[in-house]
C-alpha cells in the first residue's frame, strides 16, 4: 500500500462535517492520513473538528485566522503539509462509500503511468434527494491523458467534484499554479493540466456523494454568470498555451454557448455583453459562424432547460 493524504478543506460546513469526516475514517483502505483545514469558519465547525483531535488517522488540524476566500489556496496548503504519495481532496460537504479509496487506489496502483483516478458520483441536494448521477460505460478502464481531455474535459468536466478523485502527488510539481487565479473553475483547469502528464483511471462505480445546496458557491456563480467568465477565460488560456487544439477550443466554447443561452435572459445586460465578447475573443470567423448557427439550436435548448436550471 502507498499512503494517501486526505485533505478536508472546510468553511462553514458544520452541518455536514461530521458525516464527511466519518466517511473518511471508515475507509477500508488502511494507509492514509487526514489533514483538516478550516478557513476561519463562523459556524460551529471548530467544535466538530476538535472531536477528532487525537485520532490516530488525523495528522494535522489547522485553523486559518483570516478567511482566504479561495478553496484552491487551501488545497495548496494541504498539499504542502501532506506526507502521502497520493492526494484526495475530500470536500467538507460531501461524503462517500467506505470502499471509495480502495477502489480508486486499486486502479491507480495497477498502472504506474496513471496520474489521477476517479469514480462516478451522485449529486445530492440539501435534503439528501438524488438530483442526478454520473455514469460510465464500463466498471473500470484506463485512458491516455490526451484522449481523456479531448473526450471528457472540454464539453464540461467529467471530474466535476474534487471528492470523486485521487491523484499522484509527484505530478503536482509538473503543473502551473494558474488554477489559483480562478475561484470557480480552478479545479477544472487543475484536472486538465494534471491529465496532460499521464493516464487516467476511470471507475464506473457510484461511490461518491456530491452535495449541492443553497450555500454552494458554484451554484450561485452559475446564476449570476461569473462561471461563464472564468470558464471562457480558461478555454482561451488552454488554447494559447497549446494544451488543446483549435478543434478542442471550438468544442469547449460550443458547450459553453449552449449553457449560456439557457440562462442568458436572467443575466444583467453588462454581464451578457462581457460574456459574448469572451466567446469571440481570438476565435476567428470560423468559430463566429459556428456560434451564430448554434444560437438557433440553443434557443430550443433554453426553452426546455431554463426552468430546470434555475430551480
Amino acid at each position: 500500500m502507498l499512503m494517501v493524504s486526505v485533505i478536508i478543506p472546510n468553511y462553514n460546513h458544520a452541518i455536514f462535517l461530521e458525516q464527511r469526516i466519518e466517511s473518511v475514517l471508515s475507509q477500508t483502505y488502511a494507509d492514509y492520513e487526514v489533514i483538516i483545514l478550516d478557513d476561519c469558519s463562523t459556524d460551529h465547525s471548530r467544535d466538530i473538528i476538535e472531536k477528532y483531535r487525537g485520532n490516530n488517522k488525523v495528522a494535522t488540524i489547522l485553523y486559518n485566522e483570516v478567511n482566504t476566500g479561495n478553496t484552491f489556496k487551501q488545497w495548496v496548503k494541504g498539499i504542502e503539509l501532506s506526507k502521502g504519495k497520493y492526494i484526495w481532496i475530500a470536500e467538507s460537504d460531501d461524503w462517500c462509500e467506505a470502499t471509495f479509496m480502495e477502489e480508486i487506489m486499486s486502479g491507480l496502483l495497477q498502472d504506474e503511468s496513471c496520474v489521477v483516478g476517479y469514480c462516478q458520483s451522485y449529486c445530492i441536494d440539501g435534503t439528501n434527494s438524488i438530483r442526478w448521477q454520473s455514469s460510465y460505460s464500463s466498471l473500470s478502464s484506463y485512458i491516455t491523458g490526451d484522449r481523456f481531455i479531448n473526450n471528457y474535459m472540454l464539453a464540461g468536466t467529467a471530474i466535476f467534484n474534487a471528492s470523486m478523485a485521487i491523484w499522484k502527488k509527484d505530478s503536482y510539481s509538473l503543473i502551473s499554479n494558474e488554477f489559483l487565479n480562478y475561484r470557480f473553475c480552478g479545479d477544472w483547469l487543475f484536472w486538465i493540466e494534471l491529465s496532460r502528464h499521464g493516464n487516467v483511471f476511470i471507475s464506473g462505480k457510484l461511490l461518491n456523494y456530491f452535495r449541492k445546496h443553497e450555500n454552494d458557491v458554484s451554484s450561485k456563480a452559475g446564476i449570476d454568470g461569473v462561471n461563464f467568465i472564468e470558464e471562457l477565460k480558461m478555454f482561451h488560456l488552454l488554447y494559447k498555451r497549446k494544451w488543446i487544439s483549435y478543434e478542442g477550443l471550438v468544442k469547449g466554447l460550443k458547450s459553453e454557448y449552449v449553457q449560456f443561452k439557457v440562462v442568458e435572459r436572467i443575466l444583467t445586460r453588462a454581464k451578457r455583453i462581457q460574456i459574448r465578447n469572451l466567446f469571440f475573443a481570438e476565435a476567428g470567423t470560423r468559430l463566429n459562424l459556428q456560434l451564430f448557427y448554434m444560437g438557433f439550436y440553443s434557443k430550443y435548448v433554453a426553452r426546455k432547460l431554463f426552468n430546470k436550471v434555475i430551480s
